[in-house]
């Protein structure tokens, strides 16, 4: 046990033990719910230790662990060795960049964690289109349109009117506003030869 505290507290793993007693607190304090764990989040510091798109607090994580189980490892197998002195420097030197291969290695499968995913469609993103109307009516109780989505699918929506503008089968109508309540989309007539954008 004296081996391994010597080893610990001993030059350069000394210094991996304070960061390593640093990253523990941090993380019993994510657990406690004090802090949340991307708080210190960086793409700048993620990238530099070969982790882009990590919170940076996770590959910082893993480089001082890393970095201290290397520290140690060397302290021992030198003092066995009878190596002291220069080696140190060495030591610390060689820690770093196991350090930094170890947790670019390990880190970049957990990217795929920390992806955002794709925004999923939603009703709001209707607003502002030109559907189709799809029934032989539309007024303020009935009335149904089909609209197209970014990525060119369609969508067979509940339509409805304040007006009493006739809307047959076919026409074209805007949709501009979405009723969350009774989900369904306020249209109004539309007339392309109106539209500012097509003009010219």
């Amino acid at each position: 046990m004296s081996e391994f505290t010597a080893a610990a507290l001993g030059f350069p793993t000394g210094i991996f033990t304070i960061a390593l007693a640093v990253v523990l607190v941090f993380w019993l304090l994510v657990l406690c719910g004090g802090v949340e764990h991307d708080a210190l989040d960086s793409a700048v510091g993620a990238s530099a230790l070969g982790a882009p798109g990590v919170p940076l607090t996770v590959p910082a994580s893993l480089f001082v662990a890393v970095a201290w189980f290397a520290g140690l490892a060397g302290t021992v197998l030198l003092d066995r060795l009878g190596l002291g002195g220069g080696s140190s420097l060495v030591l610390l030197a060689v820690s770093l960049l196991v350090a930094r291969s170890v947790t670019g290695a390990l880190a970049r499968p957990l990217r795929l964690l920390f992806q955002p995913d794709d925004p999923q469609p939603s009703r709001q993103d209707f607003i502002g289109r030109v559907a189709t109307i799809r029934t032989g009516r539309v007024d303020a109780r009935f009335g149904q349109a089909e609209v197209t989505a970014d990525d060119g699918s369609t969508a067979v929506v509940q339509v409805r009117q304040a007006g009493s503008d006739p809307m047959p089968l076919g026409s074209p109508g805007l949709l501009y506003a979405y009723d969350e309540p009774g989900e369904f989309f306020w249209v109004a007539p539309y007339d392309s030869a109106l539209d500012p954008r097509t003009v010219g």
